[in-house]
């Protein structure tokens, strides 16, 4: 996949814009206002065995929809598994992250609502090395986090 991220830093996304991670990809399929509130939808593949950085974000909500495979989500201290058809609504400083512990990709429906910025992410955990924050209210989520970590590890 090309990477054709046409926004400079702290611009809104565009329609098209797409990025290979070390955990999958997105595409952002839609963009605009409603209700004078910003937002982005984006279809996310993480790949088998990957996991994304345990996060928040301080100026958007998010929802997220399974469109096939299993998602494992963090959310503020919980796990949830999600297969096709299961949303979860993310709120606004929620502490968060989806993993794919299958074999096959999985696809989620991403909508993201607030301001929609790629800057707007405070990591706290990471598994490829990016760099994280330290912040009390993440403590939780992160021993759940690592718990996947070792799940993963012991499926390579």
């Amino acid at each position: 996949m090309t990477n054709k991220n046409t926004s400079a830093p702290g611009a809104a996304y565009a329609v098209g814009d797409t990025d290979t991670r070390p955990w999958g990809s997105h595409t952002v399929v839609a963009v605009g206002k409603n209700d004078g509130e910003e937002y982005c939808e984006k279809e996310i593949i993480v790949s088998p065995g990957q996991i994304l950085s345990l996060q928040s974000h301080e100026h958007r909500r998010e929802h997220w929809m399974v469109k096939q495979g299993v998602l494992t989500v963090v959310l503020d201290g919980k796990r949830l598994e999600l297969t096709k058809g299961d949303e979860v609504r993310i709120p606004l400083r929620a502490v968060h992250c989806m993993a794919n512990l299958g074999k096959d990709s999985c696809i989620v429906r991403e909508i993201q609502a607030g301001i929609c910025r790629e800057e707007d992410i405070a990591r706290y955990m990471d598994a490829y090395g990016r760099g994280t924050a330290d912040d009390p209210r993440a403590a939780s989520s992160l021993a759940v986090y690592q718990q996947i970590l070792t799940e993963l590890k012991k499926k390579a």
